[in-house]
């Protein structure tokens, strides 16, 4: 009975990549409010910060806002405090996952915006943010220069350092074996740390998905991306986000789309002065709108997020800057060598800062730190027992 059924052949069918279509023609009944709102508001902030007395604070603090956000987005909470701990190396406990990605966001936004306009979305600048650049070039020059590994199986000995007396290494048989013996184990050791260079396999299999074309998928969003270098730049940064969140390029760093989106605005000319912090924005959308069916709604919403992230930055550069003010009239009268001043601007650039945070950036005791604090005025913001922290919130 066994023998009589027959096998069933089975046919294995690959999954195609994901692709996006920028909707043609575009929805502008449905578009041109929100587009017309956000281009204002990114405009008006980006003119405010470059204008800005406290300009490189209020990007610096920024930075943190958005990496926070951008886990916020994916469902894990990692605390502000926290991220500004774990970046001075001041840690109060073991870090977790979630903040070393947050961590990882800060890192890759201050990157972008340290850098030209032009570099995130460049292929060098993409590798280097999908952190394939160093290993690209190892490949490459692997490539280029084979049978490099090659080893000669009797090196030349190494020149010693010390002093021997004239024919000791030709007339101490012992001495010289003890050589050779060492000359053999580092070649040794050299050819097996290059077969294993050589013949180390890219990517653990077990991590990441065979299937997964990542040069394929950035190919067809870095093509939608040029697409719309007609349209205005914040309904381009829209269609961005939209077309990476549909083609998901990159494996394990979706957050990376919203970075070079904003990179995008930079590169159109949009903003000039500050990297847009496009997950804090989306953040202030509500859950149940950011993920519409509708391709149209979908933009809607991203340029919403636009708008959101402008708005709240004006109203915090501003809290920020007026806070300054208040502070600055305690250093009337200082003598010239006060770290008033110093510290004032030092919190400027950080949500909080502790005492050891303090001590470090201005050479000064933690406890001539808290002193500086005191004289400030500052307001204490964590309220944990086992550390103290201040800032300008």
């Amino acid at each position: 009975m066994i023998a009589s059924v027959s096998s069933i052949p089975i046919k294995v069918i690959k999954i195609l990549p994901p692709s996006y279509k920028i909707p043609d023609p575009l929805p502008w009944a449905q578009l041109v409010g929100p587009l017309a709102a956000a281009e204002d508001a990114v405009a008006r902030f980006d003119e405010r910060v470059a204008k800005s007395p406290i300009r490189d604070g209020a990007i610096s603090r920024t930075h943190f806002t958005d990496a926070c956000a951008s886990l916020w987005l994916d469902g894990e909470l990692v605390h502000l405090d926290d991220l500004v701990l774990h970046d001075a190396g001041m840690d109060v406990r073991a870090p977790t996952h979630e903040l070393t990605r947050a961590h990882a966001v800060l890192r890759a936004r201050r990157r972008i915006a340290e850098a030209k306009p032009e570099w995130a979305l460049s292929a060098p600048g993409l590798s280097s943010l999908r952190g394939r650049g160093e290993r690209e070039q190892e490949t490459s020059n692997r490539k280029e220069g084979e049978g490099g590994f090659e080893i000669d199986e009797a090196p030349e000995r190494a020149e010693v350092g010390l002093e021997w007396p004239p024919g000791v290494l030709e007339t101490d048989p012992h001495l010289a074996a003890a050589f050779d013996a060492v000359d053999a184990a580092n070649a040794r050791a050299e050819r097996r740390l290059a077969d294993e260079t050589r013949f180390r396999p890219e990517r653990d299999s077990l991590i990441y998905d065979s299937d997964w074309d990542e040069e394929e998928r950035l190919d067809h969003w870095r093509d939608v991306v040029d697409q719309t270098r007609g349209l205005p730049p914040t309904l381009a940064g829209a269609i961005a986000i939209d077309a990476w969140d549909e083609i998901e390029p990159l494996e394990h760093t979706p957050w990376l789309g919203r970075l070079l989106a904003a990179a995008l605005l930079r590169d159109r000319g949009k903003t000039r002065s500050h990297l847009p912090c496009l997950h804090a924005g989306l953040k202030s959308i509500p859950r149940e709108r950011r993920r519409p069916r509708d391709a149209a709604a979908r933009l809607v919403v991203q340029l919403e997020a636009m708008t959101a992230a402008a708005e709240s930055g004006r109203k915090d550069h501003d809290r920020w800057l007026m806070t300054r003010n208040l502070l600055a009239r305690k250093l009337a009268g200082r003598r010239a060598t006060s770290k008033l001043p110093a510290l004032l601007d030092y919190v400027l650039t950080r949500p909080i800062v502790s005492a050891g945070m303090i001590a470090a950036e201005l050479g000064i005791t933690p406890r001539a730190a808290q002193n500086l604090v005191a004289e400030l005025g500052l307001r204490e913001a964590t309220g944990r027992g086992r550390y103290r922290a201040w800032g300008v919130l």
